[in-house]
C-alpha cells in the first residue's frame, strides 16, 4: 500500500515537471510582433509621430480636477459631460433668445437665473441673440470642493450677423445627488486663470 502512494506521488510530480518545463519553454519567447528594443545613442532612428490630441482630449487627460471627479463619481465621463454641456449651451442660449424663463429655470442656479431674467426684462419684447453655430467647446478647469464638482467650459460660438463669441460657463453638481444633471452656476467671457 505505501508503495502505491509513493508511485502516485512520483507520477504526479513527473506530470507537474513536464507541465512546468513546457510553460518555461513557451513563456518569454519572441513571436515577431514585439517592438524592437530601443537603441541607445542613435538619433537617426525613425520615431512615430502621434497626431496632436484635441484640446478637449488634452484637458480631459491632464486635469487633476477631472480625475478627482472621476474618482468621486465612477459614472462620470469627461467626453459625455462635454457633449451634454454643448447641448445645454444650445438649450440655454435658445431659451434666452426666445425669453423662455420656464425652460431656463431648471438649467440655471438662482443667481444666474436672476441675471438672465433681468436681461430678458431689460430688452423687453425684442428677441435676444440668435446662435448660428457652436464651433468648439473645451474643458478649461475642473475641481471638487466639499462634495460639489465644478467644471468650467469655454464655448466658441457664432451668432447672427457673424458675431464670434467666447463664453466661459461653469457647471456644478453635488456628487452624491442621484440626479445626473449639471446646473449652470457662473458665466463670463474670460477664461479662468
Amino acid at each position: 500500500m505505501p508503495d502505491t502512494q509513493v508511485l502516485e506521488i512520483l507520477v504526479i510530480a513527473m506530470i507537474a515537471g513536464v507541465i512546468l518545463f513546457r510553460l518555461y519553454t513557451v513563456l518569454g519567447r519572441r513571436t515577431g510582433h514585439e517592438p524592437p528594443p530601443p537603441q541607445a545613442g542613435r538619433s537617426d532612428a525613425p520615431r512615430a509621430i502621434a497626431p496632436p490630441p484635441s484640446e478637449a482630449a488634452s484637458a480631459t487627460q491632464s486635469s487633476p480636477g477631472l480625475l478627482e471627479i472621476q474618482l468621486a463619481d465612477r459614472n462620470f465621463e469627461p467626453q459625455h459631460f462635454l457633449q451634454g454641456a454643448k447641448s445645454a449651451y444650445d438649450l440655454i442660449v435658445t431659451a434666452f433668445q426666445k425669453g423662455d424663463r420656464a425652460a431656463l429655470k431648471p438649467l440655471l442656479s438662482d443667481e444666474v437665473f436672476a441675471a438672465f431674467d433681468g436681461a430678458i426684462a431689460a430688452r423687453g419684447s425684442a428677441q435676444g441673440p440668435v446662435l448660428t453655430s457652436l464651433r468648439d467647446a473645451r474643458i478649461a478647469h475642473a475641481s471638487v470642493t466639499g462634495g460639489q464638482a465644478e467644471i468650467t467650459v469655454a464655448f466658441s460660438a457664432t451668432f447672427a450677423e457673424g458675431k464670434d463669441v467666447t463664453d466661459v460657463w461653469t457647471f456644478a453638481r453635488r456628487i452624491a445627488d442621484k440626479n445626473p444633471n449639471w446646473t449652470l452656476v457662473a458665466t463670463s467671457g474670460d477664461l479662468p486663470e
